[in-house]
């Protein structure tokens, strides 16, 4: 009898820790097969995950396809290879590079694989010509310490990425072509749908949010019939795709299949291709050097599948997938992309050949005198065309055909003198608040309002993830933006509300991409 109960009293001692080494999230079951992440400071970390097939051969210039299947465990400690590019980006020239590039890295908190944690998944920038996955600023660490599960993922970039051609449309099921790296994201979108919950996950719980390309990249997603159901919320970093669909694409637009076709005709030209399978053949560093793979020059396209139409015009008919969203721009964008004229006369040349009949009203609400101003106001023109007119069309579209939250900020938090600028610093730079959102700053040079901003803005970014609001009780109230309450949230210092920045040259920026829809 005392034996029976020993026996009894140690497999009830046994249940308990049997139950903890089944949560155990070192090793988890996903997509293909195990992997085996490790722990580092009581959070979870999982490097280079398969999502797809590697796109090269055949599979180069093709939708994802599924994963392929592994035997054993996979030692997911290390960042996969990122996609072929242009190494211009700081701390990018370290990169190893390949082909074989769709890979994913995550980071829980969560100490069992039922915990239903809000998810944040992260789409970097770099132009749709660089950028890559493995970047440090980019850790999920301290997100992860805010309670949330933070993935970040890659995407097929520059001619990989981007390429549209007349034998690849007419090759695919769907009639399009030019939008591998858009089919690349939502691909690890469906893999976080599909396995999120393993590392303790929510899948109705996905929040999407990126910078730059990767804030034109949220922007698309929310407007693409593909991405449906696969996040609640998004968060646009700098980035938006508003502007009209134009043959020849700028900074403020978007191309047609047909002409980003016709592009397609003359890359593989230049490349000395004949054919789709003669570019097949080549290497990506054959092409690393020609004008199309510099920032910019390979963009998405409107091709009726991933992209249906131009973004404005979709929203105006309400046509995108009403989520919950926190948009925004930096004061001071433009600075990373002008460059002084070379003369005053060269400005408003420059001006009035790219404006047309607008041209007076610019240079009026742009102007230049010196050498010095030609740099300012280009830098602000950019600012407002490319980064905070989309931001402020997709605010006022939304809030009006939409129903769920709009949040929009205003950053300008004082940045130290780069080196990557011709000019002081007039406000924060492009990319700078992100420094910020994953609480990465420069140790040297963060000041004391540095570290009490990102503790806000931190807070303000998971909050998002977790109840669709940045709100909180001990944070600046954030209300939301309508066309009749167009406040947006000062992150500087300590938040505060203010009234919508550079209102009146938004507004001449409405009327000019207006004017280009109805004149094209």
């Amino acid at each position: 009898m005392k034996k029976n109960l020993f026996i009894l009293l140690m497999l009830f001692v046994a249940v308990p820790f049997i139950s903890c080494s089944n949560n155990d999230l070192s090793t988890v079951k996903v997509d293909g097969g195990k992997v085996e992440g490790t722990k580092e400071n009581d959070i979870y970390v999982f490097r280079g995950i398969p999502f797809a097939a590697p796109p090269v051969g055949d599979l180069r210039w093709k939708a994802p396809q599924a994963v392929i299947a592994w035997d054993g465990i996979l030692k997911a400690d290390k960042f996969a290879p990122s996609c072929p590019q242009i190494t211009m980006i700081p701390g990018t020239n370290q990169l190893e590079l390949s082909e074989d590039c769709l890979y994913l890295n995550v980071w829980t908190p969560a100490k069992s694989a039922d915990e239903k944690l809000p998810v944040m998944v992260w789409i970097y920038g770099g132009g749709f010509a660089m950028g890559s996955a493995s970047m440090p600023i980019y850790s999920g660490d301290k997100l992860a310490k805010n309670g949330v599960i933070l993935v970040s993922i890659t995407y097929r970039i520059g001619a990989l990425g981007f390429l549209a051609h007349p034998e690849l449309t007419a090759e695919s099921p769907d009639n399009a072509s030019g939008n591998y790296g858009l089919l690349d994201q939502i691909a690890a979108l469906k893999w976080v749908q599909n396995n999120i919950e393993a590392f303790g996950g929510d899948p109705a719980k996905v929040t999407i949010f990126g910078e730059s390309a990767g804030a034109i990249s949220v922007s698309m997603l929310c407007a693409s019939p593909l991405a449906k159901g696969l996040f609640c919320g998004a968060i646009s970093e700098s980035g938006g795709s508003f502007g009209p669909v134009r043959s020849v694409r700028h900074s403020d637009g978007i191309q047609p299949l047909e002409a980003a076709e016709r592009d397609g005709l003359n890359f593989a030209q230049r490349m000395g291709a004949n054919s789709i399978a003669e570019l097949r053949k080549l290497k990506p560093e054959q092409w690393l050097n020609d004008a199309s793979a510099q920032m910019g020059g390979f963009w998405p396209v409107v091709d009726g599948y991933v992209i249906p139409d131009d973004q404005y015009k979709l929203y105006e008919q309400g046509k995108y997938n009403d989520v919950n969203v926190l948009i925004g721009t930096n004061s001071d964008e433009g600075s990373m992309f002008a460059r002084p004229a070379a003369s005053v006369a060269e400005y408003h040349k420059a001006i009035r050949e790219y404006y047309g009949v607008f041209a007076d009203r610019i240079l009026d609400a742009y102007p230049a005198n010196t050498i010095d101003e030609t740099y300012s106001s280009a830098a602000d023109i950019f600012r407002e065309s490319a980064f905070a007119w989309p931001t402020y069309a997709w605010a006022n579209l939304q809030s009006t055909t939409g129903k769920s939250n709009v949040f929009v900020y205003y950053f300008d938090q004082p940045q130290p003198p780069s080196p990557f600028f011709p000019a002081k610093a007039r406000g924060s730079a492009h990319a700078s608040e992100m420094n910020y959102v994953f609480h990465h700053l420069n140790t040297d040079a963060a000041t004391e309002s540095d570290v009490k901003l990102a503790d806000i803005m931190i807070k303000y970014w998971t909050n998002f993830a977790k109840y669709g609001d940045p709100n909180g009780e001990d944070l600046p109230k954030w209300e939301t933006y309508s066309v009749n309450n167009p406040f947006v949230m000062l992150l500087k210092d300590i938040p505060q509300r203010i009234d919508l920045p550079n209102k009146e040259k938004l507004l001449l920026m409405e009327e000019y991409f207006k004017y280009l829809r109805e004149n094209k």
